[in-house]
């Protein structure tokens, strides 16, 4: 009897997390990002916060890793995004226990992140770094943008903000801005399971559901990348945008409760 009700408990569990990681695969196959933003919001509303965000570290090191690996400059971008990349690495493991410890903050800061992210997304909101700045400065700035972004990412499991705007303000070209963004997400990923992994949520069970997730996360970018020739990006993310906002006041007001 038992067996079959801990069965009935897991069915809706595994149905929210197929189309949890269909959906993020698929969304990071149309506009190149939001796997881990898509995969940690839904699975938030079901689970803490750092749960789900252990769930998301294999899928999203492979398809990040993959994303990382189809660019051709990754040395020179290495070169210019250190000061950055090793900010996220400070900011994470600075941060580390947030969100395990963090209960219903982590899950309200989570909401928070996905608000703003989405309100930059909809305002289009596009900076941009001087050319004028001298390379001293833009690495210092890296640096601290990489520091923030750690800490974000150690209290919410999504690390977009503020890495994702602060690359599109260097005025990339197209293949560049896709591969360092992979570089970035990478970076982050790693330095988030290892947070995870202290803090004992990152573990074999989690580790054995993160590999599951993967083929459906692969199986949604595929598609995802094939739907991207065919509908317009720019309304495909203005609807993004949108259902990440709606999903960022579900959390706030879930964790206010």
């Amino acid at each position: 009897m038992m067996n079959t009700q801990h069965l009935l408990h897991l069915v809706p569990l595994l149905s929210l997390g197929l189309f949890t990681f269909l959906l993020a695969g698929f969304v990071k196959g149309v506009i190149g990002l939001g796997l881990p933003t898509v995969a940690v919001g839904l699975l938030g509303l079901a689970m803490p916060t750092a749960e789900a965000a252990a769930l998301l570290i294999v899928p999203s090191l492979v398809t990040n890793v993959w994303q990382l690996l189809a660019g051709a400059r990754f040395s020179a971008l290495a070169k210019r995004l250190w000061p950055m990349l090793i900010g996220i690495g400070i900011g994470t493991w600075t941060g580390g226990g947030w969100l395990a410890n963090g209960g219903d903050f982590a899950g309200m800061a989570l909401g928070v992140a996905l608000l703003a992210y989405a309100a930059l997304g909809l305002a289009a909101v596009r900076l941009h770094v001087p050319k004028s700045w001298p390379g001293a400065r833009v690495s210092a700035l890296g640096g601290v943008i990489g520091v923030i972004t750690g800490l974000v990412t150690a209290a919410t499991g999504v690390f977009v903000i503020p890495a994702v705007p602060f690359l599109q303000a260097l005025d990339l070209d197209k293949d560049d801005l896709v591969q360092a963004l992979g570089l970035s997400f990478t970076v982050s990923t790693v330095a988030l399971a290892a947070g995870l992994a202290h803090d004992g949520i990152f573990h074999g069970r989690a580790i054995g559901v993160s590999l599951l997730a993967l083929a459906p996360a692969l199986g949604g970018m595929f598609f995802g990348q094939w739907v991207r020739t065919r509908v317009s990006a720019t309304v495909f993310r203005r609807c993004f945008f949108v259902g990440l906002a709606m999903l960022g006041a579900e959390l706030v007001i879930q964790h206010m409760r």
